[in-house]
């Protein structure tokens, strides 16, 4: 497997890149990245909410190094708790001219400034719609969509299966304990994934939890 710390010039774009990934995080997923694409070898990647690409960075350029790709969904008009009113909301990627969040723009600009455009596709739609279209089997799928209880619940139902045997499954904001934060990632896609039979915890750093599918 190629040398799991990711290039200092990508990670200082990734730390530059709006978003919400702490940097051991990102550091663990890229890592997780690597391992799933040598233990499914060829198989692409998938991020299940890119918001502007910080966490695309550290995928990105694990897929150029592995040769594989990533595919990056998400619909761009931000999640729940991006909306005005709400914790997360960034007041300037809210689109003027037709009033709503817009981080396609802020997104094409993180993936281009890291050069990464040749490993990286934006499939710019609910994720639902394109889980349902999605037939490769993946090396590895990175959930961190919507928050809400109903779209991590579609999250999960729509990508967990798309996950190759031997894959990773990643999940980020899990967080067991209410006081630590939102329980919708945590109560409805880590514990249903666990669940299931079908995978299995191997690390946890932060929030996020690597699983590996092993049914």
């Amino acid at each position: 497997m190629p040398d799991a710390a990711l290039d200092p010039d990508l990670r200082a774009h990734a730390l530059a890149a709006r978003g919400f990934m702490p940097p051991e995080e990102g550091d663990a997923l890229h890592a997780a990245a690597l391992e799933a694409a040598a233990a499914v070898p060829g198989a692409p990647f998938a991020e299940v909410g890119s918001y502007c690409g910080r966490s695309t960075i550290w995928l990105g350029a694990a897929a150029r190094t592995c040769g594989t790709t990533l595919l990056a969904v998400d619909h761009h008009r931000g999640s729940e708790e991006n909306q005005p009113g709400w914790e997360f909301h960034e007041p300037d990627l809210v689109d003027p001219a037709v009033g709503v969040m817009d981080t396609l723009p802020r997104f094409r600009r993180t993936v281009f400034d890291a050069g990464l455009e040749d490993h990286v596709v934006a499939a710019v739609g609910q994720s639902s719609a394109v889980a349902a279209i999605w037939s490769t089997p993946l090396a590895l799928c990175f959930i961190d969509g919507g928050h809400g209880e109903e779209p991590a619940r579609r999250d999960h139902d729509g990508w967990t299966p798309h996950v190759a045997p031997g894959g990773t499954l990643a999940i980020h904001d899990v967080f067991p304990d209410p006081a630590d934060g939102g329980q919708a990632p945590y109560e409805q896609i880590y514990l249903p994934a666990i669940g299931s039979g079908r995978f299995t915890e191997r690390r946890a750093v932060g929030s996020l939890r690597i699983l590996t599918r092993t049914g």
